[in-house]
């Protein structure tokens, strides 16, 4: 009997599965869970902003956390006890800018940030951009919430899931969304992850039903349906307290959910490859994405973003094309191009097969001046970022 498309394709997804979850084993057995590199008293130094002298002063005195001692006798530092020498050494500061610098958390009146990452057009960038810049905000020692809104789930994979054994029915974003009586609290799905300072709202395929849910609620005319653009940002209102950041990884899609990310966002960054195919495929995201935020105004949303950037990503600066479409960009959009565009990078490739980012890789896993390279390239980015929330916070 000929096996018909249907089940072939379930065959081959099935044998795709089953490889993954071997290859998940391997990396990180059932026993194992997916750690978080320590840091080296120079690496925290740079962290804080201050001399590896202070650093060492400290740890003598017995005033700080006890950090690992290397066998070669250097101290390491896990990112929690990084934290701990940031609330000591900023309260040691009676200048309060001065204390904000070494730990720039919200303060009371802040606002919560929540930056979305969209563009409908795969391969721009968006999750990496998005667990980047999730790990970058931590090691500043905020709090961030990783929000990943795709189906497909490689945010939630690069936290060491795999969203079809590890995320169960209504545990995505999906739970707090719906319009039925499962609809549970946004604290119920969050979880902590290995990394600290991060916690995730994971992905799965389930996420997908909330795009087939809205058109119906909306024809039904169900409670709350007209309202449906304003429901992430409320399911985030839940939590706010908890967090000084969220970072939302849209789906390659202008949906419903896209369009209630774009909502309840303070700030926007939307990912391109400086290539001409993709520039026209942005193109038709903003007209689009324009229109729609226009009509969920006039239906009474609120769309009032602190900034909205792009993020040049993939960028080679040997290709004459792609240097062509970068100045064309600045010609058009100016300062809303960020200044300093992500390289592409083998770097980057590599980290990802070990589902990490550049900020956990370990250094011998890639060479050392091609991760610097990447490392600073990224950076650069993220630091403009950070510069942005700083700067809606009220802070120079």
């Amino acid at each position: 009997m000929v096996e018909e498309t249907p089940e072939k394709i379930i065959r081959y997804a099935e044998l795709l599965s089953e490889k993954l979850t071997s290859l998940r084993h391997a990396l990180y057995p059932p026993e194992a869970r997916k750690s978080l590199r320590t840091f080296t008293t120079l690496e925290v130094a740079r962290m804080l902003g201050l001399s590896e002298s202070s650093i060492r002063t400290i740890d003598l005195a017995g005033e700080g956390p006890e950090p690992m001692r290397l066998a070669n006798g250097r101290r390491a530092f896990t990112l929690a006890q990084i934290n701990a020498l940031r609330a000591q050494f900023s309260a040691r500061r009676s200048n309060p800018a001065d204390a904000l610098d070494i730990f720039p958390r919200r303060r009371p009146g802040d606002k919560l940030q929540v930056i979305s990452i969209a563009n409908f057009k795969g391969g721009s960038g968006k999750t990496t951009t998005a667990v980047h810049l999730t790990h970058f905000l931590a090691l500043q020692g905020l709090r961030v919430l990783a929000v990943d809104l795709d189906p497909q789930a490689s945010l939630t994979s690069m936290f060491g899931l795999q969203p079809e054994f590890d995320v169960g029915e209504n545990e995505t974003l999906y739970a707090a969304l719906r319009y039925d009586e499962s609809r549970r609290p946004m604290a119920e799905i969050v979880r902590k992850t290995y990394f600290e300072g991060i916690d995730l709202v994971p992905a799965n395929l389930e996420l997908a039903e909330y795009e087939h849910d809205t058109p119906r609620a909306l024809a039904a005319r169900e409670a709350g349906a007209e309202f449906f653009f304003k429901r992430l940002a409320d399911a985030l209102s839940e939590i706010e307290g908890d967090y000084d950041v969220v970072v939302v990884d849209c789906p390659p899609q202008l949906g419903f959910l896209t369009l209630g990310a774009l909502v309840a966002a303070t700030g926007v960054l939307v990912t391109v490859h400086p290539a001409m195919l993709d520039v026209a495929s942005m193109s038709q995201f903003l007209l689009m994405a324009g229109e729609l935020m226009a009509a969920i105004r006039e239906a009474g949303g609120r769309l009032e973003h602190d900034f909205l950037k792009f993020v040049l990503t993939r960028h080679d600066p040997n290709d004459h094309p792609q240097l062509h479409v970068v100045a064309l960009l600045r010609s058009l959009f100016a300062e809303a191009v960020l200044k300093h565009p992500v390289v592409e990078t083998t770097a980057i490739a590599n980290a990802s097969i070990e589902r990490k980012s550049l900020y956990e890789i370990d250094r011998t896993a890639i060479g050392r001046e091609t991760l610097n390279r990447a490392l600073e390239s990224i950076s650069a980015a993220n630091d403009e970022v950070f510069d942005l929330l700083k700067q809606s916070w009220g802070r120079k």
